[in-house]
């Protein structure tokens, strides 16, 4: 998550989403961060110091007279810190965030960030609504030194529902990994699409194929993290949209164009880059049959004793005609070959069978057709629902072949190029 090698100030308030905290500090040590654990003295009552410094290996900074600390604890944790969190973030901490107050440490520290400043609200939703608070909150955008990450609709400690619940500590992480991030993306407009297309044939079967969506997934997860806004155009998988990721969930290869157009723009400039990342059916049934279309069994038995069963049509089933559904990627080469532009950048993806200079040929062939950037090529044995693969990133110009690698990094590798091409 670009956390590797970062260090983060994980201030805790008291609030009772404060043990959501713990999840934060652990997932954050996972990212590859540093930690370094801050409690205000409300914040105690509700989460131990020991949790935290077991967590993040690290000493727990609380009282800013504390004796023992060497120095301006407050200033040698705002220089060691790359970013502050304050997770969660009651009212009374935005009032005084908002005041410019520096009557405890984490208020100090962040009147001192030399980097960006994150808050994770949690409170009653009648808290958040209230109009002082809203008007802190104003106070704090714009005065452009504090985000706001939530709070979220859903239910908190009393057992009702309304906007004052914490974000998720998943989410709450991406957006640390965002805030300090190459941010080589920030400002662009990403388009991915990821995943299947199932044409249907009744309201049961489907034409389809085996793709899982997790590369696609992931190039736009990666994306987000590294300043864009993404736009993720996905099939039917099993996958939850990427934190941050406006994703449009689609079907077919008609929906799936239709919806990847419309992120384009009418003259595809809505768009800094398409990667192609979905599998989409080159054919549907001609026709879609509105009830399920019925067989009947006939079963025996074998002479062991086993049932033995023959699929016997009760009548004549029919025949399955096909229609070419759409090239959605080559649609769009032509497209902006037509305009004489060079955006949106164009990315395909060539999953194919064969040996490997016949998967490196074929993405070639498939670049020079589909009049796109570049292509990322791959053996499909080696890549459907697996969480590592083996690429080629095949241009015009270069074929760059690259060893097993988790997904994650090709996705980063995508990126790369773009930014390149992107200038």
């Amino acid at each position: 998550m670009h956390l590797s090698g970062k260090t983060v100030a994980l201030c805790v308030t008291g609030s009772i989403a404060a043990y959501k905290a713990v999840e934060v500090a652990r997932l954050l040590k996972k990212a590859g961060a540093r930690v370094l654990p801050v409690m205000t003295a409300s914040a105690a009552k509700f989460v131990g110091d020991v949790t935290f410094s077991g967590i993040t290996g690290e000493r727990v900074a609380s009282d800013m007279w504390d004796p023992s600390w060497k120095g301006e604890m407050h200033i040698e944790l705002a220089q060691a810190a790359d970013v502050i969190a304050i997770v969660p973030a009651t009212a009374d901490t935005l009032a005084r965030l908002a005041q410019g107050r520096a009557d405890d440490l984490t208020t100090a520290l962040v009147l001192s960030a030399r980097g960006p400043v994150l808050c994770a609200p949690a409170m009653h939703p009648r808290m958040w609504e209230h109009p002082a608070t809203q008007a802190n909150v104003l106070t704090l955008l714009q005065q452009g030194r504090v985000e706001l990450f939530g709070p979220v609709m859903g239910e908190v400690a009393s057992g009702e529902r309304g906007v004052g619940r914490m974000a998720e500590p998943e989410d709450i992480v991406v957006r640390l990994a965002r805030a300090v991030g190459p941010g080589d993306l920030r400002g662009r407009h990403v388009v991915v699409s990821a995943g299947p297309t199932h044409e249907a044939w009744d309201p049961v079967r489907f034409l389809g194929n085996r793709s899982s969506g997790k590369m696609g997934h992931l190039v736009a997860a990666r994306a987000f993290i590294r300043g864009a806004k993404v736009t993720l155009v996905s099939g039917p998988v099993a996958l939850p949209a990427p934190s941050g990721v406006h994703r449009i969930s689609v079907e077919s290869a008609r929906e799936m164009q239709i919806e990847l157009l419309r992120a384009l723009g009418d003259d595809l400039l809505s768009a800094d880059a398409l990667v192609m990342a979905a599998a989409v059916a080159d054919y549907r049934p001609q026709i879609t049959h509105h009830e399920k279309i019925k067989t009947s069994r006939a079963t025996s038995l074998d002479p062991s004793g086993a049932n033995v069963s023959d699929t016997i049509p009760s009548t004549a089933l029919p025949m399955v005609l096909l229609a070419e559904n759409p090239d959605i990627l080559a649609g769009i080469g032509e497209a902006r070959a037509r305009g004489k532009g060079t955006r949106p950048v164009l990315v395909g993806f060539a999953l194919e069978t064969g040996n490997d200079e016949t998967i490196v040929e074929y993405a070639r062939k498939k670049r020079a057709e589909k009049r796109v950037d570049f292509v990322v090529a791959n053996h499909a044995n080696e890549s459907i629902g697996k969480d590592e693969t083996r690429v080629w990133l095949v241009s015009e110009e270069t074929v760059d072949a690259f060893p097993v690698m988790d997904k994650a990094r090709v996705a980063d590798l995508i990126l790369d190029e773009l930014v390149r091409r992107l200038g």
